[in-house]
């Protein structure tokens, strides 16, 4: 994941601004974890409303006062402001542990073309590969809440930190019932095409039959 900002320098949204303008820290913070690219802007009404919903997302997902240890998250605020201090007045009110591009970045204007960023607000969800899991997951987040979170990690088999599987174990059992409907929606490929799911949940027959008759991204 850290890939997707090689040679560019992500600042932490506290009072010091600090740059992570290194690959070991661009890794510490983005490796292993769901990546939440958030294209927004100051001057957008909506973006008004749905930022204090982003923020009690993120707070209740990271924040030692909710949970105890803080979800395999980052999120990349990528400004479609028109000036700096748009900019920096739309983060004066959110979260410390937010990330963001240097206003001079041309990266910010790249990456809505990349992903497609056709309004504001959007949130695209990146898988630690870098992979997409979903595109816009903004009207999921205020649908749901925090509770999207557990349906992403599952979906892209994020590895839990304190839970971590044996080195030589090859097939582990099923997370949860429902894992193989969220693998589906979010058409998270498997390992080996036509093998074994991974996941254990399912027909596979049928599942590949489902996956061939899909044409969009859910």
């Amino acid at each position: 994941m850290a890939s997707l900002f090689s040679g560019r320098v992500l600042i932490r949204n506290n009072s010091d601004q600090d740059e992570l303008d290194t690959e070991a820290e661009l890794s510490r913070k983005l490796e292993n974890r769901l990546v939440l690219l958030f294209f927004g802007a100051g001057a957008c009404p909506e973006c008004q409303a749905f930022a204090p919903i982003l923020k009690d997302f993120f707070v209740r997902l990271t924040d030692e006062f909710y949970v105890l240890r803080a979800a395999q998250m980052a999120l990349v605020y990528v400004s479609q402001d028109p000036t700096e201090e748009q900019q920096d007045l739309f983060l004066k009110d959110m979260p410390e542990k937010w990330l963001f591009l240097p206003f001079e970045d041309d990266l910010r204007r790249d990456l809505g073309r990349q992903f497609s960023v056709e309004r504001l607000p959007a949130v695209v969800v990146l898988k630690p590969g870098g992979d997409v899991l979903t595109l816009n997951a903004a009207e999921e987040i205020q649908r749901l809440g925090p509770a999207c979170f557990a349906n992403w990690q599952e979906a892209a088999e994020v590895l839990d930190r304190s839970f971590l599987p044996p080195e030589d174990l090859e097939d582990t059992a099923p997370r949860s019932l429902t894992e193989w409907l969220r693998r589906r929606k979010y058409r998270v490929e498997k390992a080996v095409r036509g093998g074994r799911d991974p996941g254990g949940g399912g027909d596979p027959g049928r599942e590949d039959e489902a996956e061939e008759g899909e044409g969009g991204l859910f």
